[in-house]
């Protein structure tokens, strides 16, 4: 199972390299659209995970710090502005969304452990996202725009979204107790994990490939 872990990590950089390559690649392309902010934002996460990923010798304690003060913060208000905010083009979800995410982080600081933190921002930025993912997709499945969903650049993201984020979010809240009691149970939903990413990054490539600007 190790090798499987190693061998998915070392696949998912792979992947992760290719969107942002595609999205570098097509940021000419974007640059009167505000999908370049898309392609900006696939090279900052390779740049960020690549980073964190070569170099571990950086003690555990400021790569947690990294990911829940920037790391995390930036791919969850990155996509409530995508969604909320460019797809179903409603402000008020967009503070609210905001809001509610930004007072979640605050609150959690007064817990000592960082561990903590980390994951209620993982929770709440989870769920937060869950319920623009659903309003995404009945807005796409609402208008004849699904029988062209091929050329919807929203309709590659939302599923990979809903692969990863709303597939791996049980593992965010039960990973640690599945670690600790149920190691193969753990191994298993970890695997899926990866998977997930790596389909989330595939799937964000094809929109590059076969979504249209609009």
């Amino acid at each position: 199972m190790l090798e499987t872990h190693t061998l998915l990590n070392s696949t998912l950089v792979v992947i992760q390299f290719i969107a942002a390559l595609l999205g570098a690649v097509y940021l000419l392309k974007l640059k009167n659209s505000y999908w370049k902010w898309f392609s900006i934002y696939l090279i900052i996460i390779f740049i960020q995970e690549c980073f964190w990923k070569f170099n571990v010798s950086i003690e555990r304690q400021y790569r947690v710090a990294y990911y829940v003060f920037f790391g995390v913060p930036l791919q969850y208000l990155f996509l409530y502005w995508l969604y909320a905010l460019k797809s179903l083009k409603n402000k008020n979800l967009f503070f609210l969304s905001v809001i509610g995410y930004v007072l979640a982080i605050g609150v959690s600081l007064f817990l000592k452990n960082i561990n903590e933190v980390f994951s209620i921002s993982i929770s709440i930025g989870t769920i937060i996202l869950i319920v623009l993912i659903i309003l995404e997709f009945i807005k796409q499945t609402n208008t004849d725009n699904i029988l062209k969903f091929k050329g919807n650049k929203m309709f590659y993201i939302n599923i990979g979204l809903i692969l990863f984020y709303v597939g791996s979010y049980p593992f965010h809240l039960l990973g640690p107790e599945l670690h600790k009691n149920h190691l193969d149970i753990w191994n298993m939903y970890f695997t899926y994990f990866l998977i997930a990413n790596c389909s989330m990054y595939l799937l964000f490539s094809a929109s590059f490939i076969w979504g249209k600007i609009h």
